[in-house]
């Protein structure tokens, strides 16, 4: 049997395979809850033959929200998510949350108040405005990690996945580009490093004995100025100690280097025709004009991240997980012979739900997803969904997927 479908531990659950569903933001959610789209699309997922789905993007409380599609945990939406996880059980995965926090990439439309981060400042890329975090908003938010663990617990997840990297609040901490504070939360990087620590021992505490917690963090931010690997080996050596059960390792930032994560270019015709021309017209001209300057493409390519992760594999102990560029069987193969516990992936699940399944028969070899990015332009407005699933797609979109398609075929 091929390695991937062999059942692996993390902490203390066990997968039937070692394929997981990542965190890629589905916008499927109204008013900050669950919907019967996200339901239907997660339990698609399970169905189509992955070890773990995760659902995406929930933010710790209110003030970490950058969109209306986006989860919040709070107490109301416990009974539906509890009917989602069910389902994803039902079909024999496990169901993972991803837990984080917006930081200074919220807006006040979507999260009720002026954004927060690390540090104050101007966010060009929301773009916003945002203020630093008083101390005990810092604590409070530490407490908000923990509550929401908890939250999960009680709504039937296995695991939890906290969100450190891409530039999102832990990251906006941990960067020497974001972080400008002078109290003990700035400054050296071990202060920086506190309230990553602080929240990963309040997530552990909450987690107890029978949750998984996994860290998705960078293996370097992607642009000078920000961490580079040293550091952030650094960063998951903390992480180790803390008891994490694996890290998930992945680069880049969403406020200075977005491509670096995903790769490719971002459609921008999709970006901005989906886009509420009322709200966003501003921006919507601001795109068009310096959109492939501010986002610039990066070269696409199989399983992109593996020689940096290849590098923390050599240094760490713990489990790790791979993720970027999963689309084939052969290479998937080829990352758990290098040791890795397991492996993310999900433009693949975008396209075909059952793509897990057809690898596992056979049927497939690779995923018949050719890294347009439409289904990215089009999340930051509208449920995440493959131009493939698009009735009457548009002719200028189509010709932009067809221009994006042949620059990575």
């Amino acid at each position: 049997m091929s390695p991937i479908f062999t059942p692996c531990q993390i902490g203390p659950i066990e997968l039937r395979n070692r394929t997981i569903r990542s965190a890629a933001f589905e916008n499927m959610c109204k008013n900050n809850a669950p919907t019967e789209m996200l339901y239907d699309y997660h339990t698609a997922v399970a169905r189509g033959g992955v070890g773990m789905t995760t659902i995406a993007y929930a933010a710790v409380n209110k003030s970490g929200v950058s969109f209306d599609g986006q989860l919040y945990m709070r107490e109301e939406i416990v009974p539906e998510l509890k009917k989602l996880t069910d389902a994803i059980h039902q079909e024999g995965a496990k169901a993972a949350i991803q837990l984080g926090h917006c930081g200074n990439m919220t807006h006040r439309y979507s999260c009720g108040q002026m954004p927060v981060g690390a540090s104050g400042g101007i966010n060009i890329y929301s773009p916003t405005v945002a203020r630093a975090l008083k101390k005990e908003e810092i604590l409070a938010l530490v407490c908000d990690f923990g509550n929401s663990v908890r939250l999960a617990k009680r709504a039937g997840f296995d695991c939890v996945e906290i969100h450190a990297g891409h530039g999102y609040l832990i990251s906006q901490f941990l960067s020497p580009y974001t972080n400008k504070r002078k109290d003990e939360y700035g400054g050296s990087f071990e202060n920086r490093m506190k309230f990553m620590k602080m929240v990963m021992e309040e997530v552990m505490k909450a987690a107890g004995n029978k949750m998984a917690v996994v860290v998705k963090t960078n293996m370097y931010d992607g642009f000078k100025n920000g961490l580079n690997m040293v550091d952030c080996l650094t960063v998951a050596k903390e992480l180790e100690k803390k008891g994490v059960h694996a890290l998930v390792l992945s680069a880049g930032f969403v406020s200075k280097a977005p491509m670096e994560i995903l790769r490719g270019a971002m459609p921008l015709k999709a970006l901005t025709y989906y886009m509420d021309m009322f709200r966003f017209w501003w921006l919507k001209i601001g795109i068009s004009i310096v959109g492939r300057w501010m986002i610039p493409t990066v070269p696409y390519k199989e399983a992109y991240f593996l020689e940096p992760a290849k590098a923390f594999r050599k240094v760490l102990k713990m489990p790790l997980i791979y993720v970027g560029g999963m689309i084939s069987k052969s290479k998937m193969e080829e990352v758990l012979n290098e040791g890795f516990v397991a492996f993310q992936l999900a433009r693949p699940l975008i396209h075909d739900t059952d793509f897990i399944n057809k690898i596992k028969t056979g049927e497939i070899e690779k995923s018949e997803c050719k890294h347009s990015n439409y289904c990215i332009g089009r999340m930051y407005s509208i449920e995440m969904k493959c131009h493939n699933c698009v009735e009457n797609l548009p002719n200028k979109l189509r010709k932009e997927v067809e221009s994006n398609e042949k620059m990575w075929r």
